[in-house]
């Protein structure tokens, strides 16, 4: 296959050069998300302008994965889901898609669960109203797309864990689809429990229809989509230096290996 040139340094991996971070986003409908999207990468360029970065999506918006794949010829590239758990689109979709192009490919981790998330959802808390000090009455519902993949919701419970622990408070997992329970739901569960102000973190990567379903169910304050936090720009970062590390040190072990 041909390999499309591309027309920006920026964006260029070359063989034997520096492998492109490739984002990996989902897509929507939502003419929001891609402008996110495209804001989030801004910052992880500012953050390290010698990198090149690239965007490609699962489905619905351009460009497609297939394409920027196609696009780095037989170059080098780390794909980072902008995805928050595992699932069908982690272990399935990106692994497909680049086991199809021509380019040598390694498949990052998703973004979840992880602290930097965790940061990211806090101070997305705190800038809707989140109290410094909550009291015994407050709580916290998760909210996040939904998957059938059980390992999915379990990372999906262990952002919850991990957030519950960084603000003292009770935080329960809740589901736009595919899973329960859904936001309404988790929100009367925690009222059967005593807690009164019930909040709604949106664990959503830009906004959509999910976040904004979700966020309609809330009955007090909403955060807003993570977005282009600088947390999750860091934490891109931290994924495609992650696996290139875990790389790196199989390689060193199949060569000592006797």
């Amino acid at each position: 296959m041909t390999a499309t040139t591309p027309t920006s340094n920026r964006d260029t991996a070359t063989p034997g050069g520096t492998p492109a971070l490739v984002v990996v986003a989902h897509g929507s409908r939502d003419p929001r998300a891609l402008s996110t999207v495209r804001a989030l990468l801004d910052r992880v360029r500012t953050l390290r302008p010698a990198l090149p970065v690239r965007l490609g999506h699962i489905e619905l918006n351009e460009p497609l994965l297939p394409d920027t794949l196609a696009a780095l010829g037989g170059g080098e590239a780390v794909l980072v889901p902008l995805l928050l758990g595992r699932g069908y689109h982690v272990k399935r979709d990106i692994p497909d898609m680049a086991a199809a192009s021509p380019a040598r490919t390694r498949v990052a981790a998703p973004l979840g669960p992880h602290p930097l998330l965790v940061d990211a959802l806090q101070a997305r808390l705190t800038e809707a109203g989140w109290p410094t000090r909550p009291a015994p009455d407050h709580a916290v519902v998760l909210a996040s797309a939904g998957s059938r993949d059980p390992e999915s919701r379990a990372d999906t419970s262990r952002t919850a864990a991990l957030l519950a622990a960084r603000l003292g408070v009770p935080v329960v997992p809740a589901y736009a689809s595919a899973a329960t329970p859904t936001v309404p739901d988790a929100v009367r569960a925690l009222t059967a429990r005593g807690r009164r102000r019930i909040a709604l973190a949106s664990c959503f990567t830009a906004p959509g229809r999910f976040a904004t379903q979700c966020t309609a169910a809330a009955p007090w304050i909403a955060s807003a989509p993570l977005g282009t936090h600088p947390a999750m720009a860091r934490l891109l970062l931290h994924r495609y230096d992650e696996t290139l590390m875990t790389d790196g040190a199989m390689k060193r072990r199949a060569l000592a290996t006797p």
